[in-house]
């Protein structure tokens, strides 16, 4: 059974990772995939395992752009950007608790945010699945149009390639 859920992740991946996607061939992308399947880790902040923000802080910081370990701190940074106007690499927010902001994730295009779920580690879910649709609350700029491009899409530029988390 896990080979076969290997395989359908493995597809799923492809098929949401495929040239053509929005997403396709930025660093962001690299890093992202990279970290498909990676578990969830309550306080996680680390390829060993992640919680949402950890995530998020994780990936952001292999682009250059330090954020806080906090879904809700990570929720009043930037600008705030409408649900229309999302670009790769906006955060996105959820009250998943019904106690304001508690899980957040990435925009990654075509209307889908690569995050750390509970119950199935990093993953791209759908932001018109019903249960996300239902608790979207915001989205922030954290990386201007410009910090994107220069971080996402030059292999050159990436800081931290020496680094090593595990």
């Amino acid at each position: 059974m896990k080979k076969f859920s290997a395989l359908v992740i493995g597809l799923a991946m492809l098929f949401i990772f495929q040239a053509g996607s929005v997403f396709a061939d930025s660093k962001m992308d690299g890093v992202i995939k990279d970290l498909i399947g990676t578990p969830y880790v309550y306080t996680g902040t680390t390829t060993k395992g992640f919680d949402c923000s950890g995530f998020t802080m994780y990936v952001f910081k292999k682009l250059g752009v330090d954020i806080p370990h906090a879904s809700r701190s990570q929720a009043g940074l930037g600008k705030k950007i409408a649900k229309g106007d999302l670009i790769p690499g906006d955060l996105v927010f959820f009250n998943t608790t019904g106690n304001g902001i508690s899980h957040v994730g990435i925009y990654v295009g075509d209307g889908k945010f690569a995050h750390a779920s509970s119950s199935k580690g990093v993953t791209i879910s759908g932001l018109s699945e019903s249960y996300y649709a239902k608790r979207y609350v915001t989205a922030r700029r954290v990386m201007s149009p410009q910090t994107f491009e220069k971080y996402a899409d030059d292999p050159s530029d990436e800081p931290g390639d020496n680094d090593s988390d595990e």
